[in-house]
This record gives C-alpha cells, structure tokens and sequence, in this order.
C-alpha cells in the first residue's frame, strides 16, 4: 500500500502539482459546461413521482380512474365568517366565487351545494323524480328544510357541507390532458408487452422515447399545474373578507411540497453556507482555510446541479436534502486536507510550500478515497428500492461524492500552490483542554464504562428500532401555525377526509336476456335498439345485490377512520328516505334508475356504478389527521372484514387509489431500506476488509457504524417519529457520515501504532491529529444545520437535526468506542515497547 502510494504522489506531483495553472483551468471548463447544464435543474414533487415503476396496483388505478371517470380536484373550504351559511349574501358570495373559479380555462366544472338537487326542501317521492329538481336557486325551497336535508343527507353531509353547517365545499374539478393519457396509455402497452416479453427492440426504443415525451409532458404541467393554483389563490383573496377559505387536494399539496422545498433550497442554503463560513473562520482564523472549503463545496454544489440537468434527474421530496449532504460530504474532506497540511507546518518546519502540499495528498488521498467508496457502499442500499426517486438519490448521492472527492483534490492543491506559504499555525494554550484531549483522557480512565454504556444503548436502540413503523401522513409534514396544515385539517375534520381510497366489488355476470324474458314488457320494448341498453342498465340493480352494497357501506362507514364514504348505498340510503322509510326493490330501483335526469346519474350513479364490468366503487376518504391510524393495518383490517365478514369472495375484493399506492411505496421503502442494512453491512466489511487487509480490523471498524445508524434509527423510534418516504432514508445517511470518521482514525491509528509502539499513546497522538479534524468537521456541521429546525416543512427539520444526530454519535463514538475497541483487541499486534519505557510512561 504504501509503494503504491508514493508511485500515486510522483505522478500526482508531475501531473497536477507542477502545472496548477493548467489544471484550474480545465476544471473551469468543465465547471462552466456542468454549470450551464445546472439550468435544467428541477424539482418534481408529483405523485407519480413517488410511485413504484412496477407496481400493478397502480396500473389497476388508473383503470379505475378512467372507467369512472374520477377527475383530479381541488377542495376549497369556505366558512362565512357570520356562520350562517344559507344566508342570501353567502349563497350569492358563492355563486360568484364559482363563476369565477368556472371561467379559468383547465376548470372542467365546479360543484356546489347551489347546484346539487334537494329531494326533501320540500319532499319529493322517488316516482315524482324528473328533471325539474330544485335547489337552492330555486324559489320554493324552503330554507328550513334544507337545513336539515343538508346536515342529514347521506350525499352530501361531510361532503359539501361540514356536520355543524358552517363550512361548505367548492369542489373543482379539473380538466385531464389529453396528451399526457394518451402518452400514458402508449406507455401502458408498451409495459405490458414488456411483461410478457413480446417487446422488441424497435418497441423498446418507442418506449423510451415515450417515457422521455411523459417527462418532458410532466414538466410542463407541473409549471401549469403552479401558475393555476397561484390563480385559484387569487380568487380566493378576493373572498377572504366574507369568509375563512382553504385550498386541499393532492395537485395542492405536491404544488405546495415543491414551493416548500425550493425555498428551503435557497433560503437555508444561504444561511447554512453562512454558518458554515462563521464556523470556518472560528476555527482556523485565515481566510484562506475559509474561502479554499466554502470555494470546493459551492462548485461541488454546481457541478452536481449539472449532472443532475445532464441526466434529466428531476429532485424529489426524497432527494431533495441531496445539497446539503453534497456540502457535508465535500466539508469533511476538505477539513481534512486543511488539518493535515497545518499539521506538517508544525511537523515539517523546513520543507518547502510544495512537499507540504504533496505530504498531503500522499497521506490523505487513499483514507480519503476509502471513505468515499464506504459512503457510496452506505447509499448503495437505496439501489435495491423499486422507487425510481429512491434509486436515482442513490444514484446522485454516488456520483456527488465521487465529484467532491475529485473537485477537492484538484482544487484544493491547485489553488495552495499558485498561493504562497502561509506562516504556521500558532497552537493556543485551550487545546490542552480541548474536547479531543478529554475523549482521549475518558477513554484511556474508562474504557470499561464506555464498553457498558455502549452495550446498553445497543439495547435501547434495538428496542427503538423494533417500535419504528411506516406510516405518511402528508399534514404531519408541516408545523400546525402554517396554513397548508390549517386548511388541510379543516377539510380532514370538517369535510370528510382527505386521502383517497376505493374499494372496488364485483358481482357475478347474469344473463339480461334471461331476466327480460321473465319481466312485464311495460318497461321496455326489447326490438327498440334505442331503449335496449338503458334496460340492459335497470336489471343490473338485484336485490341480492343491492343489499351487499349496503352492507359493504354501512361496514365501511362505521370505520372510525373512514371519514366521507359515497357509493351506491348513498343512493339507495336517499331512496329509502325517499320511500318513506322503505327500502328500494328491484323494481323500484329499476324505476328510479330510468327517471332520474343524466346530469345526476353523472353526479351520485356513474361514479360508483359498472354496468358493463358488473362492479360498484365505494369511494371512501380517510382521516389523515387522526393521530392513530395505522394505514397499513387499516387496508389489511378492510380486506380481511370483506372476505371473512361479509362473505364475499376474496377474488371480488380489490382496493384501490392514492392510499393504496402511497402505502405500497412506504412498505417496499421498509423492506428495501430496513432490511437490506444486512446487505450494507456486508459490503462495509468487505471495503474495510479490502483497507485494512484484516478481519479483526474490519469487524471492529464496523461496530461503530452500525451503532451509529442503529443510535439514530432507535431515537426515531423511541420517540414514536415513523419511517415515511423521508426519513426512511436516515440509516444510509448515518451510515454514511460515520464512516468517514472511522476510516480517518483507523487509517492513521495504524501509522502512528508503528511509531509510537504504545496503544495508549497512540490514542492520544491520534486525537490531537486527527481527532482534530474529524472535531472541526463534525461541530462545523452540527451548528451549520442547527439553522434548519426554522423551516415549517418538517421533513427538513427531521434531516438537520437527524444528520446533526449522526454526527455527534459518530464523533463521540469514532473517539471514545472505536479507540477503547482497538485498545482492548489490539488488531495490530501487542505493544513493542520494552517494560523499562513502560514503566517510564
């Protein structure tokens, strides 16, 4: 190793050293191209970001999107601040709040409680159902009764108004693009060809052509998709002074979760690199050891932004803590380099501006390099994911440390050597009672304690683990004095819910023919082919049939975290009211059915309703806010009641949408993630293995790490904060920043073991060397991101203070478990000095 690292210094002298000026200026040309590329560097928080490429679930949603028409909507919640919502001026105020809405041009349609009919303001029989329905535009509705119809409708209380019926809904239904479902469906066939291996090459290339045109598509409507809800907001503005208003829907929160990150972006990326900067100049007090590191991360930042652009990786909620872990990444290294150089100011006080550089390099360079590829071997895990933004972070966190590493190590010596020799740094007298110096001094006085409070935290942090569960749960993400969680809680609690989930059952086929030839022909004339399917449609209501429907609703409704169910059974639930208490039959649904006007079969039939696919939807919203749902459990509970329960067979059960597929990508992240630390374990072992060139060296350079990881992952469960698809990447990240220090520390502990002779003495020259740096990285770190805690997205303050987390364990566990491990197994054989110098120390 170390022949092979003086052949490396000779040619990194001639190549780079020597020519400093030449070097600078190819890394400008090729910052400058990647800088440029940096323009095309976007954030995408879309749901279809999020999804599993390969999950059938999804492919089943879309179906069902399109075969009941299910539009994408956003809710507005509005809340008369005289809370008397049927008043006159409030009914106009809305009137005129949904023409404007209905004037903006992606606006399909919007639907409120003026446009939806009232059956019982006054009542109406199920026979006398026509066309001419009132509602509340009407001049005979009776004001009164349709108080009571509105908090008592099966439809549209929790829908349209809220139980106390001092807020309403406006729902907004927007128009779909029919470029982007055609380009969908293209990619549909193409997959499912792909599937049953009927792809060939020509298709394949269609296919990723496709994929590039949905991007591309994806992208433009992200961009629409923003200046349309800034519109809606401005109307809303304009109604601010008659009433509370509120924005929900999932277009509303992925929009609002890319507005969040992309200010958390710039805003804390300024004051994090100003901390940074403060920190810096603190610590070594030269304005060159401040600019040289703050120069390395903000061009690694830059160049990163360009690959990104470069290889169309668009920056998700996951990924999109990727600037800072690049600017931690790039810190350590270059820290490093700083500590080491002045190091050979004191050491070497004779040797010239360039041997000290080249010292540098020649003993950094390879640690270096290992830490580097034991971190890519920590983000490796996220490979295994079957979550495209998942594997790309892995991706982008690879590469960026392979652009910090090179971008340090032609920058920083590049740029020292065109800069004259700084004079040598002046030791304070502080020092002797630095932290690095008490660690060192604990550990030699106790070091079976530290054993035994290792040992117990390795307990608690497994029992910390086992209590760590999966869950999302989008209001959660934001702090409660914002208001994207205000007006998400008051549409969850006041109306009805807000995550998406449907439960689809099919019913067997009958044969209509059949029941035609058994029924009065009054109803129908079967050679009238006009005629002839909406008979078809009226024999599909059986009483068999409708009474399962009702069961299923009524199963689904008393869910306590279930909020709005609609279904069939909300229709037959108003016909019953309708009826005088009397359940609909057969033949009387088969009535209703033919007298109820299109444009309401469109509202309470067709969407819950296949005839063709002898199918009903229940459409239920789930309570996000409710503090002890259990998604996961919930949709196994649904299941399972379904086919145990009710008695329906399990073939004829399938749940469905957003809650469905969110659910499935948190539980692949759990086991991709969570479990897969085995794996990365592994590869760790091996590249310690291949470093150090010793098992016992390996296995005690190990520990550490996966305490570290464990220490963090343990807190989170102890502290009942869930794995969700932004936290679930904290192990690879904790893995990652501790072996960096393990890696610094082993590789020098090993040199200096050899001079000194003396593990004890050997720990002590080890902290006030390395210990430096690795204390320098470390607390520069921890106050710099202390700034993140201010965001009011809570993903972001779980990074800053989780990272700040790893750090601190890994820094005390790098200087406190690792060195008593290495004193008590002596991985590099026994002490060699004599008893005489022994007893002398």
């Amino acid at each position: 190793m170390t022949k092979i690292s003086h052949t490396f210094t000779r040619w990194y002298g001639k190549t780079f050293l020597d020519r400093p000026v030449a070097v600078l200026f190819c890394l400008i040309v090729i910052i400058a191209v990647l800088g440029y590329n940096a323009k095309d560097f976007r954030i995408d928080a879309s749901a279809d970001a999020l999804l599993l490429e390969n999950d059938k679930d999804l492919r089943y949603a879309r179906q069902i999107s399109e075969r009941y028409g299910v539009y994408n909507f956003l809710l507005i919640s509005y809340a008369p601040k005289n809370d008397d919502l049927l008043e006159q001026n409030n009914l106009e105020t809305i009137g005129r709040l949904r023409k404007d809405l209905a004037e903006l041009d992606w606006v399909d349609s919007v639907l409120t409680i003026l446009d939806v009919p009232l059956l019982e303001s006054p009542p109406v029989s199920y026979e006398d159902i026509s066309n001419d329905l009132p509602n509340l535009k009407s001049p005979t509705i009776d004001k009164n009764l349709a108080r009571i119809e509105l908090k008592e409708s099966p439809f549209y209380r929790d829908l349209l108004v809220s139980p106390d019926l001092r807020t309403t809904a406006l729902v907004v239904n927007l128009k779909s693009d029919p470029i982007y479902n055609d380009l969908i469906a293209r990619r549909n066939g193409y997959l499912d060809q792909k599937s049953q291996n009927r792809l060939s090459q020509e298709d394949a290339a269609h296919l990723n052509a496709v994929i590039d045109e949905i991007r591309t598509r994806q992208i433009q409507m992200n961009d629409i998709q923003h200046k349309n809800i800034a519109a809606i907001r401005a109307i809303m503005d304009r109604y601010r002074p008659q009433a509370q208003l509120f924005l929900g829907g999932i277009s509303m929160i992925a929009d609002d979760m890319i507005t969040y990150i992309k200010n958390d972006l710039k805003m804390f990326g300024v004051g994090v690199f100003l901390l940074l900067v403060f920190m810096l100049g603190i610590i070594f007090k030269n304005f060159r050891w401040i600019v040289m590191p703050m120069l390395c991360c903000f061009l690694s930042v830059i160049c990163m932004m360009g690959v990104l652009g470069l290889f169309d990786w668009d920056v998700t909620v996951i990924s999109s803590n990727f600037v800072s872990l690049q600017l931690i990444i790039t810190l350590s290294i270059v820290v490093h380099l700083v500590v080491r150089y002045r190091e050979f100011q004191r050491t070497l006080p004779q040797a010239d501006h360039r041997t000290l550089i080249k010292e540098t390099i020649r003993t950094k360079f390879v640690p270096c390099l290992y830490a580097a590829l034991t971190t890519i071997a920590g983000f490796g895990s996220l490979l295994l994911c079957d979550i495209k933004p998942v594997i790309h972070f892995g991706w982008m966190m690879s590469i960026g440390i392979l652009v910090s590493l090179g971008l340090t190590f032609l920058l920083f010596p590049s740029g020292l050597m065109l800069l004259k020799r700084p004079d040598p740094p002046t030791e304070p007298k502080y020092f002797r009672f630095s932290l690095t110096g008490f660690l060192a001094r604990f550990t030699e006085s106790h070091g079976k304690t530290i054993l035994i409070v290792t040992g117990i935290c390795s307990v608690l942090a497994v029992m910390g683990v086992y209590r760590l569960q999966v869950e999302n749960s989008f209001i959660d993400y934001f702090k409660k004095s914002t208001e994207i969680y205000q007006g998400m809680a008051a549409i969850d609690q006041q109306l009805g819910g807000t995550t998406p989930l449907d439960v689809i059952i099919q019913f067997e086929s009958i044969d209509l023919e059949a029941e035609f030839a058994k029924e009065d022909e009054e109803f129908f004339d079967p050679f009238d082919d006009a005629t002839q399917e909406e008979d078809y449609n009226k024999y599909w209501f059986m009483d068999d049939r409708m009474e399962m429907v009702e069961k299923v609703h009524d199963y689904l409704d008393e869910l306590p975290e279930t909020g709005k169910v609609l279904s069939l059974g909300t229709l037959l639930k108003i016909g019953r009211r309708l009826n005088d208490g009397q359940s609909l039959d057969s033949i009387e649904m088969a009535v209703l059915y033919t007298k109820v006007p299109d444009e309401y079969k469109d509202l309470i039939l067709f969407p819950f309703v296949s005839f063709e696919n002898s199918e009903a939807r229940f459409a239920l919203r789930i309570i996000d806010s409710m503090k002890s749902l259990k998604r996961n459990d919930l949709l196994k509970k649904i299941d399972h009641d379904l086919v145990h329960q009710l008695k329906i067979e399990k073939d004829k059960v399938k749940l469905s949408g957003t809650m469905v597929l969110y659910n499935n990508m948190l539980q692949s992240l759990f086991a991709s993630q969570i479990k897969t630390l085995g794996f990365v374990a592994l590869a760790l072992l091996v590249m310690f293995l291949l470093l150090f060139r010793s098992i016992k060296v390996a296995l005690i350079a190990l520990f550490p790490n996966l305490f570290s990881a464990g220490a963090v992952l343990g807190v989170m469960g102890w502290m009942n904060i869930p794995l969700d698809m932004m936290t679930i990447t904290i192990a690879a990240i904790s893995i990652g920043i501790a072996v960096d220090d393990t890696i610094h520390y082993i590789y020098r502990f090993r040199k200096e073991i050899i001079t000194d002779g003396d593990y004890y003495k050997t720990l002590h020259r080890c902290h006030n060397t390395i210990g430096h740096a690795m204390y320098y990285t470390s607390v520069t770190i921890i106050i710099g991101f202390s700034i993140l805690v201010l965001s009011n997205f809570w993903p972001t303050i779980y990074f800053g203070l989780f990272t700040s987390m790893a750090m601190l364990i890994a820094l005390i566990a790098a200087l406190t478990l690792l060195p008593q491990l290495l004193v008590l197994f002596k991985p590099f054989g026994p002490d060699t000095r004599s008893s005489a110098e022994m007893d002398m120390g």
